[in-house]
């Protein structure tokens, strides 16, 4: 081949490139549409905020304690589905068993269960008079309804899955020749775990967990049917709106305004790992 071929040969190696075409307008218009749609409550949100007021009104007491149940539930919630939640996605992306496929249709079942519906079941199970809730307040002395344990519980139960699903994605992808040849040196299976798979999907976990710190942290449905809303207690960021919405319009604004900003927060956190294209 001659130097003056390289180029032409190069060129038919990458394959013909896309020449950017015009949008048809019965695709551009809906989208328009669509974009205007997600966008405009959120214009109306920022337009509506009281900006002369707002640091008064985010000093306020009852702002402050939504706030910071709201974090430490989240959090907590978290902690909490990382200690279940990363062995089970652990056993859905390396173990072959039985059944496997009905099990992760039910660890997905939460996310598109009405929240509600999800909070009654957790009180049909931890209840007083629940499946466990009676054994638990018979033998322990241990009531979780109504109390800032629930929360935790509640919140765990929806974001779970946004965990699992994120971890057992990243097993999947995760090169194991190297837990391979960690096990050839000697290692036994906790540290190859721990030392070699866990670094391998660290950026998975990371967003994984970020995502069900993210779903706790504005959950409402099960929160509020199975803890209640009392403030102090049980009364978190979406519920304290809730129940500003019936009062004070700009005091359920800013404590909106909040919750958006976690959530932009949290997306430009992750857009490397799921927003922007490869």
């Amino acid at each position: 081949m001659t130097p003056t071929d390289t180029g032409p040969a190069r060129a038919r190696s990458r394959g013909p490139r896309r020449r950017p075409g015009r949008v048809p307008a019965a695709l551009l218009v809906p989208a328009a549409l669509g974009l205007v749609f997600l966008v405009l409550p959120l214009a109306g949100l920022l337009a509506r905020t009281p900006w002369t007021t707002l640091p008064q009104r985010l000093a306020e007491p009852g702002v402050l304690t939504a706030l910071r149940l709201s974090l430490l539930t989240a959090t907590l919630a978290t902690l909490f589905c990382l200690l279940l939640g990363v062995p089970l996605a652990w056993l859905l992306a390396r173990v072959e068993f039985p059944g496997r496929r009905v099990v992760r249709a039910l660890v997905t079942v939460p996310l598109v269960l009405p929240p509600v519906v999800g909070g009654v079941a957790l009180l049909l199970v931890f209840g007083r008079r629940g499946l466990l809730g009676g054994w638990l307040d018979a033998t322990f002395g241990v009531t979780l309804p109504f109390t800032t344990a629930g929360v935790v519980l509640a919140e765990a139960f929806v974001a779970m899955p946004f965990l699992v699903i994120a971890v057992e994605g990243a097993l999947r992808g995760a090169d194991q020749r190297y837990e391979e040849a960690a096990a050839t040196l000697g290692a036994g299976r906790w540290t190859t775990f721990t030392h070699v798979t866990l670094p391998l999907v660290a950026p998975g976990l990371a967003a994984g967990a970020v995502l069900c710190w993210a779903r706790a942290l504005g959950e409402f449905g099960a929160t509020i049917t199975f803890a209640g809303n009392y403030p102090g207690r049980t009364q978190t960021m979406p519920l304290a709106v809730y129940l500003a919405l019936e009062t004070d319009l700009e005091a359920a604004v800013v404590l909106s305004l909040i919750l958006l900003t976690v959530s932009v927060v949290i997306l430009a956190a992750l857009r490397d790992r799921w927003i922007t294209s490869p």
